[in-house]
């Protein structure tokens, strides 16, 4: 779901068909003063909600990322398994979005750039609610293991045309200039003794906000990894042989194109 407006460009429905406008200001920078300030993260994370050493991590407090696959701006490390289904705005020729299933569960990892001296998870759970409420859906605040958190019933259309309601639990993690956010479905939504692997796949993540300035709230690049780091989603020694199925990069449905 894409619920952050971009720059100048028109606000656009999510892929679920919910519609949230960016009406806060973005912050004024200074590119200069931007990219100086990227040197100077590492002294910052240990002070900076859901950066600390609980994770989701910087980039600047990860020594060793040898386990990790690349995805540009997000890190992620493998689980015997898991597929990842990249989504693409087609439009624009942008990966916006990266979503890993386990078994019968699914989290969706986008990361943000955000404002140098405070978070934004509060006020971007506020416009989410306030979004799917006014499409007639619920939304709640509750407390978990990433701080508050939202648990959502989104209304859709169903096979027979009735409008049922799909749970969804939306995590955001402010770090040093970036933001998280995830959004766990399936029976790790709902379910407590089905979110550990989900939990572990968000709490493990790297976010890499890199040095360029960027204005609050834009998406952070992210990229295809290559083919090892393909194997290592997947939980397998590089050079191993792995079965078709199980390798989402060459499978042509496993890439949702947002239009």
């Amino acid at each position: 779901m894409g619920l952050f407006s971009r720059g100048k460009s028109k606000d656009r429905p999510d892929a679920d068909g919910v519609d949230v406008n960016d009406d806060l200001d973005r912050d004024e920078h200074d590119p200069e003063a931007d990219a100086t300030g990227a040197a100077d993260d590492a002294d910052r994370v240990a002070s900076v909600p859901g950066a600390g050493t609980d994770g989701p991590f910087d980039r600047a407090a990860v020594e060793d990322d040898s386990d990790y696959l690349n995805l540009g701006s997000i890190w992620l490390r493998g689980q015997q398994g898991m597929e990842l289904r990249l989504e693409i705005n087609e439009q624009e020729q942008q990966i916006t979005g990266v979503t890993a299933v386990i078994g019968e569960s699914a989290v969706q990892l986008q990361a943000f750039a955000a404002p140098r001296t405070e978070g934004v998870w509060i006020d971007i759970r506020n416009e989410i609610a306030d979004s799917i409420v006014g499409a007639g859906g619920t939304a709640e605040v509750l407390t978990g293991d990433f701080g508050e958190e939202l648990l959502t019933r989104m209304p859709q259309t169903g096979p027979d045309g009735r409008t049922v309601f799909m749970p969804a639990r939306f995590v955001g993690v402010d770090g040093p200039r970036w933001f998280l956010r995830a959004v766990v479905s399936g029976r790790a939504a709902i379910e407590p003794e089905a979110a550990a692997a989900v939990h572990d796949l968000i709490r493990t993540a790297v976010v890499d906000r890199g040095g360029e300035a960027m204005p609050p709230r834009e998406l952070l690049p992210l990229r295809l990894p290559d083919a090892e780091g393909a194997e290592q989603a997947q939980g397998e020694e590089p050079g191993a042989p792995t079965e078709g199925d199980l390798n989402p990069f060459e499978r042509g449905p496993e890439i949702t194109e947002v239009r």
